[in-house]
C-alpha cells in the first residue's frame, strides 16, 4: 500500500505470539520485528527499509567495516551483514537476530537494513544515520580503499560513546 493512503485501520496489532487483528494481514517481515521486541527488553521500536545505499551495500553481502568512528553508534566495531535469506521467512529472522546480536542495526543481504531503538524518534534516527554512513561508505569505495580505523580506536570509541550524551 502507498503509505500516503495508510489510514489507522490498514495497521493491524499484533502479539508477540505471531497473532493479529485488523483487516489487514501484518507484513511478511513481521517475524524479525517479533523476535527483536521479545529478545530485547531495551528496544521500543523496530524499523526495516529498503533504502539505496543501504540496499546497494546489502547486495555485496559484506559487512560495513569500521571507515568512520560513528559505526561505533550501532554498538560494534562494525555493521554487520546478514546471510541471505528470503523475504518474510523465519529463516530471515533468525539471521537477523544473529547480525543484530550485541548491535543496534544491520544489513540484511540483497535486502535492506534493519534497526533497533529505544522509541520511534531513535529507530528512525540511527536508520537516517546508517543510511548516510552507507552512502559514504559507498562515495569512499568510489575513490579506493578507505583506511579503516584500528580495533584499539574502535574500542575508544565504544568506550567514548558509553557515556555519550548522558549528564
Amino acid at each position: 500500500m502507498a503509505y500516503a493512503s495508510l489510514i489507522e485501520d490498514d495497521i493491524p496489532l499484533m502479539a508477540l505470539d505471531g497473532s493479529h487483528v485488523g483487516r489487514r494481514k501484518p507484513s511478511s517481515e513481521w517475524r524479525f520485528h517479533r523476535d527483536l521486541y521479545a529478545s530485547r527488553p531495551e528496544v521500543g521500536a523496530v524499523l526495516h527499509a529498503h533504502s539505496p545505499f543501504a540496499v546497494s551495500l546489502a547486495c555485496l553481502r559484506l559487512d560495513i567495516p569500521p571507515f568512520h568512528y560513528m559505526i561505533a553508534r550501532f554498538g560494534g566495531d562494525t555493521i554487520r551483514c546478514a546471510e541471505y535469506s528470503i523475504f518474510g521467512s523465519e529463516s530471515l529472522s533468525t539471521v537477523a537476530m544473529a547480525a543484530m546480536a550485541g548491535r543496534r542495526a544491520c544489513l540484511l543481504a540483497n535486502h535492506g537494513m534493519l534497526v533497533a531503538g529505544r522509541d520511534l524518534d531513535e529507530a528512525l534516527a540511527l536508520a537516517i544515520e546508517l543510511e548516510e554512513l552507507c552512502e559514504q561508505y559507498w562515495r569512499a569505495c568510489q575513490l579506493g580503499q578507505p583506511v579503516l580505523l584500528s580495533a584499539e580506536e574502535m574500542a575508544a570509541v565504544l568506550e567514548k560513546f558509553s557515556s555519550y550524551g548522558q549528564q
